[in-house]
């Protein structure tokens, strides 16, 4: 069975359709999901997905995306992690490609998130993009190996990935990692360790090859487990016991899937 350690399924282009995905899961052996928040306003939608589904698990955070939010506190997100669904902190990080200016406060508000998952003893789950350098000083900084967490939606350098891991992070692999073009991201999929990696889809955005360009779903996971085997030169069904294990280390729920 595979499961998709990131997703977005309270959005509205898929929430509606909770039912349906959630069948498409089980067709495709997708056996669980982890629903991301990626700002407080909407928080109780993702929560009412996993309180829903039983198979779906939960995460409280706001995206660096996220500009005009009010900041949370450490004390607010510990609180929210508190709900028996809630698996995570984030998703968090930084982003410097799609914002430019002062980002100070997305520093802070990185910082923020791993107090709190510190504080919580919940795991975070990182958005970087353009802004590794900075990701992970911030991550030494405040600590961030004594949570873990995860790289989601890798699309980094080795070296990046080498650093993420030293302080006790998963990588995390997307729909991108099946893109014809993206050969260095595959260089990376072919060479860390079976145990550090997670895979995902991100829906409803970047659904994997033979999905590209159509809207994603948790069910196409499993296309993303396979072109990771392909590159490896391993059975799918080794990918998916590991990334399936890793998930429940990290996420502790062993012995709960």
């Amino acid at each position: 069975m595979f499961i998709d350690s990131h997703c977005h399924i309270d959005f509205p282009e898929l929430a509606e359709r909770g039912d349906e995905l959630i069948a498409a899961m089980a067709a495709n052996r997708v056996s669980h999901a982890l629903c991301v928040s990626v700002n407080l306003p909407h928080w109780p939608n993702v929560i009412a997905m996993a309180e829903r589904y039983p198979n779906v698990y939960a995460s409280v955070g706001v995206h660096p995306d996220y500009e005009d939010e009010t900041e949370p506190t450490v004390e607010q997100l510990v609180e929210l992690a508190r709900h028996p669904r809630v698996v995570a902190i984030g998703e968090t990080g930084l982003d410097y490609y799609r914002l430019e200016g002062d980002l100070e406060w997305q520093r802070e508000r990185f910082r923020v998130h791993i107090r709190a998952a510190r504080a919580a003893n919940k795991p975070l789950i990182v958005h970087t993009r353009s802004a590794s350098d900075d990701t992970l000083r911030i991550m030494a900084e405040e600590g961030a190996a004594e949570a873990g967490g995860v790289m989601h939606c890798f699309t980094e350098t080795q070296a990046v990935a080498d650093a993420a891991i030293a302080q006790n992070f998963y990588i995390s692999f997307s729909g991108i990692v099946t893109f014809k073009k993206a050969e260095e991201l595959k260089e990376v999929a072919r060479t860390i360790p079976l145990e550090r990696m997670l895979i995902e889809t991100d829906s409803p955005y970047l659904a994997p090859v033979p999905f590209r360009g159509k809207q994603n779903q948790p069910a196409y996971v499993r296309h993303v487990a396979e072109h990771i085997a392909d590159l490896r030169g391993i059975a799918v069904e080794e990918v998916a016991a590991a990334t399936s294990a890793n998930f429940a280390r990290l996420f502790q729920l062993e012995g709960r899937l």
